[in-house]
């Protein structure tokens, strides 16, 4: 725990979210590496703060699957097992192909301008090879994809089981021969999607879910 952290200071936030997006950045990038004990006195130390929104981040991580609370140790940084991976990709699986069927249905000619609008950026991110920013681009995509549901319920589940996806999504983004794979299956859904081909956007959005299970999943087994 000698690498420094960075707390991005933010005006328009409260300083427990501070923290947490601090804290949550660090575990996603792998400088707090899985299994890693997080000590509230050293954090706030290193971090300049008190302990109170350490405290905060901490238990809103757990929440997230990104941190564990291990009986008489304490926090410490979540591992990545190939049973979480499973658990979480099998309901979002399921919730994804609702999310598309909706938006075929649902979505305005404005929101599909969006999506396309979207897949560029994602494309120029790849194009850029900037990790951070496919990343960023990737989940733009999909939030337009969200957003045309209409429905704030399914909006919120999918973010959240997302969110518990960031470590995953950034061991298979790092994977530059699946940049194009990733490149295609968005093209694909973004066609179905256009022509209102509910049948073929479920099968474009499983696909896309089903290869990054098998690729992720060979990753977490060779680090084992």
């Amino acid at each position: 725990m000698d690498h420094d952290l960075k707390v991005n200071m933010n005006e328009y936030l409260p300083l427990r979210d501070v923290v947490f997006n601090t804290l949550r950045q660090a575990i996603l990038k792998g400088e707090l590496t899985p299994g890693e004990r997080l000590m509230e006195i050293q954090l706030a130390e290193r971090l300049g703060v008190s302990r109170t929104p350490i405290r905060e981040a901490i238990r809103k991580l757990e929440l997230e699957g990104l941190v564990l609370m291990i009986p008489r140790k304490g926090a410490e940084v979540a591992k990545i097992s190939e049973k979480s991976l499973r658990d979480v990709l099998e309901v979002r699986r399921s919730l994804e192909e609702l999310a598309i069927e909706l938006a075929c249905q649902r979505m305005s000619e404005d929101e599909l301008m969006q999506l396309e609008e979207a897949q560029k950026d994602f494309r120029k991110a790849v194009e850029s090879k900037d990790v951070m920013k496919i990343a960023e681009t990737d989940e733009h995509y999909h939030d337009v994809i969200y957003f045309g549901t209409g429905n704030a319920r399914l909006v919120q589940i999918l973010n959240n089981l997302r969110e518990q996806m960031y470590r995953y999504r950034l061991e298979y983004i790092k994977d530059e021969d699946k940049r194009q794979v990733l490149l295609v299956e968005h093209d694909n859904i973004l066609k179905a999607v256009r022509s209102r081909h509910v049948a073929e956007a479920k099968a474009a959005i499983r696909e896309h879910i089903d290869n990054q299970e098998i690729t992720v999943s060979k990753n977490i087994k060779e680090k084992e």
